[in-house]
């Protein structure tokens, strides 16, 4: 295929047609030659019949290889097949197909924007505030308390960006629920880890595409997001979350982190200078 191809990839586990099919029609209603990668992680193929269409890519894991890298064989095929950007997708999210148009208009116009995503809201319309400085442990244990967040409510919409929700940002986290990827970055500095089974792959990603390229957050279009908030609330998802924290600080450092405190100071002068 020609170069200026758009693709997505889609991972799913067991997740309802309906919901599948919604972001399927969303995404191929682009008018942009595009190609969607469907990476099944389910122990079964019951998803096969919804994802008939010559644009789709059905892949088959057999196994739940988990988010990263499901999406990294669908990320690798999309290269092969010469796209030039690629949005990770989440089940659980709805939008208007014109969004595509929109992010892939914004992406060209700088070839400096490494990645890129829209403001995220709940079904609701309540914002979701998933751009981020980077973690910390501290960040993270007030995320996960809310006794620790109303006392340390300052600190958390600081972590969260909590007031400049309407402020185009070069940040360096990014949510993978919805993304829009430049695949010359992520032939640059590599694909999702595959040692983050769920949870923080698209922070380190976003981290690492954030030293070379801006890391947008686009809040001119907003996608709803169906957030569960299930670590929170599974005994098994909250230890693969731990699991995926130790990892990430392992790698990045835990309490001396130079690099967070200098993109940390690199957002905030950006605030400062829209004041």
């Amino acid at each position: 295929m020609k170069a200026g191809l758009i693709s997505a990839s889609l991972v799913t586990y067991h997740n309802p047609e309906d919901e599948i099919k919604s972001v399927i029609d969303s995404f191929l209603g682009t008018e942009l030659e595009c190609i969607l990668f469907i990476s099944d992680n389910s122990n079964n193929r019951d998803i096969e019949e919804v994802c008939s269409d010559e644009k789709i890519k059905y892949i088959y894991n057999g196994t739940n290889l988990g988010f990263g890298a499901a999406h990294n064989l669908a990320i690798k095929e999309a290269i092969n097949l010469n796209s030039e950007f690629h949005f990770v997708l989440n089940p659980d999210v709805k939008f208007s197909s014109n969004i595509i148009q929109i992010l892939v208009n914004r992406m060209r116009k700088d070839s400096e924007v490494g990645a890129i995503m829209p403001k995220i809201l709940n079904l609701d319309h309540s914002i979701q505030y998933l751009p981020k400085l980077l973690p910390s442990p501290f960040r993270l244990l007030i995320r996960l308390s809310n006794p620790l967040r109303k006392v340390f409510n300052k600190q958390y919409s600081h972590y969260v960006l909590e007031n400049y929700d309407d402020i185009e940002l070069n940040v360096p986290t990014l949510s993978g629920c919805f993304s829009l990827y430049n695949l010359k970055a992520i032939k640059d500095v590599g694909f999702f880890d595959e040692r983050f089974f769920m949870y923080f792959e698209d922070n380190d990603l976003t981290r690492r595409i954030h030293k070379k390229y801006k890391t947008l957050y686009y809040p001119s279009v907003n996608i709803l997001h169906g957030y569960g908030r299930g670590a929170a609330k599974d005994f098994r998802l909250f230890k693969i979350y731990v699991k995926s924290a130790i990892t990430y600080f392992n790698k990045y450092g835990w309490f001396f982190d130079k690099e967070r405190r200098q993109f940390d100071k690199k957002v905030l002068n950006q605030i400062n200078q829209r004041k």
